[in-house]
C-alpha cells in the first residue's frame, strides 16, 4: 500500500466523519443548551451553538485509527518502528485530554487559572510520552543546537501553551480558525512529508480533512462554533506534530518553521498579552482588539472579507515556511 493513499485515506476519512457528525453534535449542542450568547466580545448576531471541535476531534480520531490498522494490516512496513506507534499513542492520548478540558470549559465554564493549570497538566502527560524539544536547526546555516533536558521541559511547556493559547485567541469569527487550520495545516503537511515524518503528515492529514469537513458548518454566517473543545484540540496537535518533527536530530527542521506556518496566530496572541498587560488587565481578558477585529471595526471589512484576507495571508506564510524547511528536498518516508 502506498503511503500516500495512506494520507489520502486519512484525509477523506477525517473529512467525511466530520462533515457527518457536525448537524448531530449541533442538534445536542442545541437541545442541551450549549450556546454561545450573545454579548459585547461575540462577533455573531445570534446564539451559536459550541464545542463544534468535537466534529474535527472524532474525525481525527477515527481517521487515525482506521488509517493506521489499514496500514498495518496491508504494509506493516510503514509501522515498523515502535517510536511511530508511541508517537500515535501520545499524540491521541494527549488530544483527547485537552478535547476533555475544552469540553469542560465548552458546557460547564472554568476559571481561567483552572484552565491553565489543566493546560500544563497536558503538556507534562505529553512531555512524559517524550515530547520534549530536544534541539533545533539554525536557519540557513544548517547547524543542529542541542536543547539540554533542564532547558527543553520548561521550553516545551512554553511551546504547549503559547500555542494552545494563541490558536484559541484566533477564533474569534466564523471559519476563521478552522480554515487556517486546514490551510498551515496542509504546509506543515508538506514539509513533514519532506522530511520524512510519517507520523506528524499522517496526524496533519486528518487535521485538515476534519477542519474541511467542519468548515461549511462553520463558514460565516456559522450554525455552530467550534468552542474551546476545537480551538484547544488544534493548538495542541500543531503543538506536538511541530515537537515530533523538530526532535528528529538527523532530518531536522528549526522551531522556526511552524512559527513561520502559524505566524499570524502567534503574532496576534503575542500583542492580545502585552495589550492586556499595558491596560493592567489579566492576559485572559477577553477584548476586541484582536487583529481580525481590526480588519473589521477599523478597516471595515465584513466578516467574509476579514476571513479570506488572513486566509490569503496564512498561505502566503505556509508557503514561505515550506521554502524555508527545504520542500521536498529530503523526502525520506518509505513507499514515497
Amino acid at each position: 500500500m502506498s503511503v500516500w493513499f495512506l494520507f489520502l485515506f486519512a484525509f477523506v476519512t477525517a473529512t467525511a466523519t466530520a462533515a457527518l457528525v457536525t448537524p448531530r453534535i449541533r442538534r445536542i449542542a442545541e437541545k442541551a443548551g450549549f450556546v454561545d450568547q450573545i454579548d459585547d466580545r461575540r462577533m455573531h448576531a445570534e446564539p451559536k451553538p459550541r464545542a463544534g471541535g468535537l466534529a474535527i476531534y472524532l474525525g481525527f480520531l477515527f481517521a487515525l485509527f482506521v488509517s493506521i490498522g489499514l496500514a498495518l494490516k496491508l504494509s506493516p512496513t510503514l509501522f515498523h518502528r515502535a517510536d511511530d506507534i508511541h508517537d500515535v499513542l501520545g499524540l491521541l492520548f494527549g488530544g483527547t485530554m485537552i478535547v476533555i478540558v475544552g469540553l469542560w470549559d465548552d458546557i460547564m465554564g472554568m476559571r481561567a487559572r483552572d484552565k491553565f493549570i489543566a493546560q500544563v497538566v497536558v503538556a507534562a502527560v505529553s512531555m512524559s510520552y517524550g515530547f520534549i524539544v530536544s534541539g533545533f536547526e539554525v536557519p540557513f546555516w544548517h547547524v543542529y543546537v542541542s536543547v539540554p533536558l533542564w532547558l527543553g521541559v520548561p521550553l516545551t511547556l512554553l511551546w504547549y501553551l503559547g500555542m494552545m493559547n494563541a490558536i484559541n485567541f484566533l477564533d474569534g469569527l466564523d471559519g476563521l480558525l478552522t480554515g487556517v487550520t486546514a490551510i498551515s495545516g496542509m504546509f506543515l503537511f508538506a514539509i513533514a512529508v519532506g522530511h520524512g515524518h510519517l507520523v506528524p503528515a499522517l496526524a496533519l492529514s486528518a487535521l485538515v480533512g476534519g477542519a474541511l469537513g467542519f468548515l461549511p458548518y462553520n463558514f460565516n454566517p456559522s450554525k455552530i462554533i467550534l468552542g474551546d473543545t476545537g480551538s484547544l484540540f488544534i493548538g495542541y496537535v500543531f503543538a506536538t506534530v511541530s515537537i515530533i518533527v523538530t526532535a528528529k536530530v538527523a532530518i531536522t527542521v528549526s522551531l522556526l518553521v511552524p512559527l513561520i506556518a502559524l505566524a499570524f496566530p502567534v503574532v496576534d496572541a503575542a500583542l492580545a498579552i502585552w495589550r492586556r498587560l499595558r491596560a493592567g488587565k489579566s492576559i485572559a481578558t477577553a477584548d476586541r482588539g484582536h487583529l481580525h477585529h481590526i480588519l473589521v471595526f477599523r478597516f471595515g471589512l465584513n466578516v467574509k472579507q476579514a476571513v479570506l484576507l488572513i486566509y490569503a495571508v496564512s498561505f502566503a506564510l505556509g508557503a514561505a515556511a515550506y521554502v524555508l524547511s527545504g520542500g521536498l528536498a529530503h523526502v525520506r518516508i518509505a513507499g514515497i
